[in-house]
């Protein structure tokens, strides 16, 4: 399956749009400036999925995962490394986290963190696309990339992947964003896409 050049130019401005929303909202919240990349956007196909999460990221993350459902379906991602995730949490916290409780804790201030932006950046794209979209409780999981969604993915999804990164300059944070839209519901998110085009 592939996008036409016009309508991945159209899908790459409504995601800068939705990302620059949530890069305001993280800004508020650190008080510092935050760079994002161009997003990269890939399509991939059911028997490809498994192996291409598999080898994307072999180390350990954490990630906050926010499935939506609506128009179109599927789940967003907010991820980061072991370092960013603790560097992210102290610099919200204004302090070093406890050893003691630093599981807890940064379980706890990650979750929140990914809900704002991920409810900022797939609630931007669903008022972009004139779309209602309702989202399921976030969840927070450590672990590789394959270990964490391979599970909670259904066994014929495909997925778009929409990737990028944005780092807090001053800290040296990256995270990254990370779309999957469910196979079946993909027609659906063109179509609104196509309609928001042409309007």
């Amino acid at each position: 399956m592939n996008l036409s050049d016009e309508l991945l130019d159209a899908l790459k401005e409504v995601i800068n749009i939705s990302l620059g929303q949530a890069a305001g909202t993280l800004n508020e919240l650190l008080s510092n400036r935050i760079q994002l990349e161009v997003p990269q956007i890939v399509f991939i196909p059911p028997a490809e999925l498994g192996t291409h999460i598999n080898n994307r990221c072999v180390d350990t993350i954490s990630l906050v995962s926010l499935p939506f459902s609506g128009q179109f379906s599927g789940l967003s991602t907010l991820l980061f490394t072991s370092d960013s995730a603790s560097k992210l949490v102290d610099m919200l916290l204004g302090e070093e986290t406890p050893v003691d409780d630093i599981d807890a804790i940064k379980s706890g201030t990650l979750t929140e963190i990914g809900n704002i932006l991920l409810n900022a950046v797939v609630g931007s794209i669903g008022n972009i696309l004139h779309s209602r979209l309702t989202y399921s409780i976030p969840s927070y999981y450590v672990g590789n990339l394959g270990e964490i969604l391979l599970p909670i993915l259904r066994d014929d999804s495909a997925a778009l992947e929409i990737t990028t990164r944005f780092t807090v300059q001053s800290r040296h944070i990256t995270g990254e964003f990370l779309l999957l839209f469910e196979v079946g519901s993909f027609d659906f998110f063109v179509e609104a896409l196509e309609a928001a085009l042409y309007e």
